[in-house]
């Protein structure tokens, strides 16, 4: 009975099979979702090396302060800062509407035949009455010849101004070349005083006087020129 004494190889039953390739095939699955997860993640930038990584960008918002100019002084004592008051002649009589209309709120104080004398007073009085406007604007010189020393007392009166605009003159007299070198020369000896050029101006444009060849129609083009160039130099000096 030789042929029984054989050893006879066995066949896997057909389960052992079954679980054999599900091993097989979860194995695989998981190596292709290594291979997935690999790939996905290492193009992150959390992943890639330092000499990798694109470098970050950094904005810097520099902010530049703005540049204030003030070219006036403080008001002194006895000057009311914030506050214009204008001292003037007849000729001021003439603009003192659209002059009140371009610088609101500014005093006027003008009259027929006034000197400048007369203007040293008025102004005198205002600054010992608390009512003299640290901006000062003085329109005189229409009526007789002024003089350097003339220039120089009213400035003693006006040292402590924050601004003084002097209006020259334009008139058929002969002081009014005379009367406008004395204020050009003053406007340099002292701070803060500058000369609004009215004679230059009013040259230029005859057609906006009377007969005298120095007063304006009231209100007219003249008046509102000859106001917006006063108002003009006090703010630009």
């Amino acid at each position: 009975m030789a042929r029984h004494a054989r050893t006879q190889k066995r066949r896997p039953s057909g389960k052992v099979t079954a679980v054999a390739l599900v091993a097989l095939a979860l194995v695989a699955a998981g190596a292709v979702f290594l291979v997935f997860e690999t790939s996905a993640t290492s193009t992150h930038p959390r992943h890639l090396s330092a000499a990798s990584r694109p470098e970050a960008t950094t904005t810097t918002t520099t902010t530049i302060p703005p540049t204030t100019t003030t070219t006036t002084r403080p008001a002194g004592p006895g000057f009311n800062a914030g506050q214009v008051t204008a001292v003037g002649d007849s000729v001021m009589l003439d603009y003192q509407d659209p002059l009140k209309t371009t610088i609101p709120g500014i005093n006027v104080d003008a009259a027929v035949s006034r000197q400048w004398s007369d203007g040293e007073q008025i102004l005198q009085t205002f600054k010992a009455d608390g009512q003299l406007g640290g901006d000062v604007i003085v329109g005189l010189g229409t009526n007789g010849p002024i003089t350097d020393a003339d220039f120089d007392n009213m400035m003693t009166i006006l040292s402590g101004a924050s601004r003084v605009v002097f209006v020259n003159v334009h008139v058929d007299r002969p002081w009014q070349d005379p009367n406008n070198a004395v204020l050009a020369s003053g406007a340099t000896r002292y701070p803060n005083t500058v000369v609004a050029d009215w004679a230059t101006l009013a040259a230029q444009n005859p057609g906006w006087f009377g007969a005298d060849g120095t007063h304006l129609a009231i209100d007219g083009t003249g008046a509102d020129a000859l106001a917006q160039l006063v108002a003009t130099t006090l703010s630009n000096g």
